[in-house]
């Protein structure tokens, strides 16, 4: 049904690849399931001698063979695969008889690996016997003694040679030299093979020969044949008619494995009728090989079979050899000794690691094989019977395969986030008593995926950056962290937009890409914007890339960078009609105004916020301190005592309005009072000076109370040092030069103004009188006495000069300038 749907989507193309493609999965599963790849090759081949086109076999083509990585899993290395074309050839040299000892067959056996996807195939490669083994006697030289009344037709049995080869190469004919005396006969053995035995065809004279010598031969079956040959020396003696017998022909014995040394396996029995020293009979290893010498002993006098040896079932199943027995006079029979090893539980399973797949990377599906294994356990029946399972909290799971083998394949998700390597132990346990195990550990390494987006510590952040801050100043710093590991773990920041209230807010910061620093891109504005929002977003280097966002919220500080703004009183600009000044406010009070007259209010703004835009208000100036006050916190202008009669009618007052940042800003509103009863009174006074009389009178008084004070200090210092002098000059006597003098001291002559004299940088003007140059006087004459100089009183100072125009400076104390100041005025005397 899957594969319906599949094709319907795909179309009739498709779906015939994808049928193909399952096909040629299934085929070649079934193949690596059910089928082994067999070989067959003789024994001692050189190395690099070719076994078979294994890539072939196996349905692989050559271009194919770089991804598919081919190899063999075998323990010992004796064959090896070409990666370019595939073939399988011999890497050392392999001798069977080595390989495999006495073995009617022989062959190896090892599991070829195909990768991408993974797939396990089983190859035998038979190892053919080759005759390279000649037959060998264990003697060079067999002794018989026979009596001289043993009748013809007595039989001796003779040693059996040994071939190490299998099959017809180790079947053995024998021959024997001629001889008239005697004649060679094959006797039958258990098991197909054949005893050469010694034939007497007459009877023997030790008084006419008392030795024969003879050679025996065994020839092989081999193409060309090998043979191998002993001597038969034959010693002719007295009378002994009768040869030992067994009591049985063939024995048999079951021992257990790793039976302890010197322990009885069996006893064989052997009788003479003769008496004397031709009955004593005693027993001996027969033609048996040296590994059999090496596990078996056998007591001469008693027949007791022992071990010499540490016996091994996993090495060899089964022992028949030959057991003879001889009586004193020289005659022998022989047997056959057949034991059998059974098997015991003595071997742990092993286990081999064929293919380990590390890294692998974290969102491998289930069911991924990522280990091959093999279980060899050399014990048989239920002691080599092994089963396998994993010891661990990874989630890994393991498949039996054919052949011993094993998969290790995914049963979860892995998380390299989680754990970064997978851990666990394979088990392999036999199912002998008791039961032994072994154990294998897998460090399975998990590669990384991008399957984490960066994490902001904070979903939202704030920030806070006071105003008028410098360019490129450091706002804020945002990390991200992301769970995975190299490209995909590192970070990168971008901005991805600000929020709708705040116009052009992504120009105001940048971000680093690295760091995560927010840097301001300009100066910010208080007043123009006071909070904006901008979105961060972190980029990991994953392909595809994953990304979050956070929202970081600027709010931005007051600083005191605004001074107070006068609403009212409204400071005068511009010109009016006709060129004049604009008339600046003014408030008219009543004359009949008390205490607390409301006046005015002065109204200010700070663009500021918070403690920077808290105002207090303070009269600074003021014609007359005394009678007006300004509220600290309203602004309101309010009269401080009752309005007086000599109050004047002008009253002109000067308020600094403060905010309380640090450092304070200020403001200073000017407000020009009239006392009047209406304002038909009051327009007579506002129509005698222009607008702005009223700062010149006020800078015309602070600038007059500066001169006085200068010109104070500098009369003392004058009268300081004219005390000093005069002082000096009284001790030593009047010098000459006054005794010039005389009792005129002024000149007659009227005196004299210098022109301009009234012209100047100070604000105001005062008037000067000088004499004029003085005449050459007689030494003795003195001039007369000056005229007297009037003394003006206050009011002719405050109200004219001596020349009878008004002063200047009083002019400038009530605010009117000089009508014209340029004008060049002339005192009279």
């Amino acid at each position: 049904m899957a594969v319906r749907q599949r094709r319907q989507r795909r179309g009739p193309g498709g779906g015939r690849a994808l049928l193909a493609a399952l096909l040629l999965l299934l085929c070649v599963w079934c193949r690596a399931a059910g089928e082994r790849l067999r070989y067959a090759i003789p024994e001692e081949l050189g190395r690099g001698s070719l076994v078979g086109p294994l890539a072939r076999d196996l349905g692989l083509s050559a271009d194919e063979l770089p991804a598919r990585k081919l190899r063999l899993s075998e323990e010992k290395q004796y064959f090896t695969v070409n990666e370019e074309n595939g073939n399988l050839y011999v890497n050392e040299r392999l001798d069977r008889e080595e390989m495999c000892g006495e073995s009617a067959t022989c062959s190896v056996s090892f599991e070829v690996l195909v990768h991408n996807p993974l797939n396990i195939f089983h190859v035998e490669v038979t190892i053919e016997d080759v005759n390279d083994n000649s037959p060998v006697f264990s003697k060079a030289v067999l002794d018989l003694e026979i009596g001289e009344l043993i009748p013809p037709g007595a039989r001796f049995p003779l040693e059996m040679a040994r071939d190490a080869d299998a099959g017809s190469n180790s079947v053995l004919t024998y021959q024997l030299t001629s001889n008239p005396s005697f004649s060679m006969s094959m006797k039958e053995k258990p098991g197909g093979k054949k005893q050469p035995e010694l034939v007497l065809e007459r009877v023997l004279d030790r008084e006419k020969q008392s030795s024969f010598d003879l050679v025996l031969m065994a020839v092989d079956g081999g193409d060309p044949a090998r043979s191998g040959s002993v001597q038969v020396r034959i010693n002719v003696t007295d009378a002994n008619d009768n040869p030992p017998v067994f009591s049985k022909s063939v024995y048999e014995a079951r021992v257990a494995e790793n039976l302890p040394v010197e322990s009885v396996v069996l006893r064989v029995r052997a009788t003479d009728a003769d008496a004397g020293s031709n009955g004593r009979v005693s027993y001996s290893l027969g033609s048996v090989s040296e590994s059999v010498r090496a596990l078996f002993i056998i007591d001469s006098e008693s027949g007791e079979v022992r071990t010499a040896g540490a016996l091994d079932f996993e090495e060899k199943k089964k022992y028949v050899f030959t057991v003879e027995a001889t009586d004193g006079g020289g005659l022998s029979d022989d047997c056959e000794v057949q034991i059998d090893i059974s098997d015991e539980n003595d071997n742990a399973p092993e286990i081999t690691i064929l293919s380990l797949s590390s890294p692998v990377p974290e969102d491998a599906p289930a069911g991924t094989v990522v280990a091959v294994l093999k279980v060899r356990d050399r014990d048989s029946g239920e002691n080599g019977q092994v089963s396998c399972s994993l010891s661990g909290e990874a989630p890994l799971s393991i498949v039996a395969s054919s052949g011993g083998s094993y998969k290790v394949v995914t049963s979860g998700a892995l998380d390299r986030e989680q754990a970064s390597e997978q851990r666990v132990t394979v088990v392999a346990r036999d199912r002998g008593r008791p039961a032994l195990w072994s154990s294998r550990e897998l460090v399975l390494e998990v590669s990384d995926v991008n399957d984490n987006a960066p994490v902001f510590e904070e979903a939202a952040y704030s920030a806070y950056v006071a105003e008028n801050n410098a360019a490129g100043a450091l706002v804020l710093r945002v990390q991200a962290r992301d769970a995975d590991a190299g490209a995909n773990g590192r970070v990168s920041y971008w901005l991805a937009g600000g929020s709708a209230g705040a116009a052009g807010a992504a120009p105001l910061v940048s971000v680093e890409a690295r760091s995560g620093a927010l840097y301001a891109q300009r100066s910010l504005d208080y007043e123009q914007c006071r909070e904006f929002t901008v979105a961060v977003r972190a980029q990991d280097g994953g392909s595809p890339a994953r990304s979050s966002t956070a929202t970081v919220r600027v709010f931005v500080l007051d600083r005191n960078d605004n001074a107070p703004r006068v609403l009212w009183p409204a400071a005068a600009a511009g010109e009016g009609p006709g060129g004049a000044a604009a008339a600046a406010p003014f408030e008219v009070v009543p004359r009949s105004a008390e205490a607390g007259y409301l006046v005015a209010k002065v109204v200010a703004v700070d663009a500021d916020a918070g403690r920077n835009a808290w105002l207090s208000y303070e009269l600074v100036q003021a014609s007359e301190p005394a009678l007006f006050r300004v509220g600290l916190h309203s602004g309101e202008v309010r009269t401080a005592r009752a309005v007086g009669e000599r109050d004047a009618a002008k009253q002109r007052l000067v308020a600094v309005v403060k905010d309380h940042g640090q450092p304070a800003l200020s403001a200073t509103a000017t407000l020009s009072v009239v006392l009047a009863e209406s304002l038909q009174e009051a327009l007579p006074e506002l129509s005698e000076r222009p607008a702005g009389a009223e700062a010149a009178a006020a800078a015309a008084e602070l600038q007059f109370y500066l001169v006085l004070a200068l010109a104070l200090l500098s009369a003392l210092l004058v009268l300081s040092v004219a005390l000093a002098v005069l002082a000096r000059l009284r001790r030593a006597g009047p010098p000459a030069v006054l005794r010039c003098l005389g009792a005129q001291r002024f000149s007659l002559a009227g005196a004299a103004f210098p022109a301009d004299f009234c012209e100047g940088t100070l604000p105001y003007s005062y008037n000067l009188c000088v004499p004029p140059p003085a005449r050459a006087l007689p030494e003795a004459a003195w001039p007369p006495p000056p005229p007297p100089v009037p003394i003006l009183s206050a009011e002719e100072l405050l109200g004219g000069d001596s020349c009878g125009k008004p002063s200047p400076s009083t002019d400038l104390i009530e605010g009117e300038p000089p009508a014209n100041p340029d004008a060049p005025q002339v005192c009279e005397a």
